[in-house]
């Protein structure tokens, strides 16, 4: 299954990362997981919250500038090799991941929850089921 992410880019100034997660709060939107990646200059702030579009009005509101990519989560074992295994099956059907981070929340029972973003999502979720590897649905990304 693959969710929307959000992707912000912010400043790399004090208090630029405050002013959505404040927006968002204000809204009662709860951040599920993100990644904050920064340059000298910049910074892209990506999370996933249970409604991407009401969100995305929420920031636009408060003036930022958002993007909603597709991303996939995918379940791996939590054990040397683990993410090696999945890796394999990508890079098989010769995808590239863009970036990934963790969803840390959705961890447990030797099993981690990876957010992948690709290319072409669909042929990474194609590849995946192929390999027999367990893409995640969102109820499974919520339920501890």
């Amino acid at each position: 299954m693959k969710l929307q992410q959000l992707s912000l880019f912010l400043e790399n100034r004090p208090g630029q990362l405050r002013e959505p997660c404040e927006a968002l709060a204000a809204a009662g939107i709860d951040l599920l997981t993100m990644s904050l990646a920064d340059t000298a200059q910049f910074g892209i702030l990506r999370f996933i919250v249970r409604d991407p579009e009401r969100a995305k009005k929420v920031l636009e509101e408060a003036g930022m500038v958002v993007r909603m990519t597709e991303v996939v989560p995918v379940q791996v074992d939590n054990k040397p090799g683990g993410l090696a295994t999945v890796l394999a099956a990508i890079e098989e059907a010769g995808l590239g991941v863009e970036y990934m981070y963790d969803f840390g929340a959705a961890s447990r029972g030797g099993k981690a929850a990876i957010v992948f973003r690709f290319e072409d999502p669909d042929a990474a979720l194609a590849a995946l089921k192929a390999a027999g590897v367990r893409v995640l649905a969102m109820e499974e990304l919520l339920t501890n």
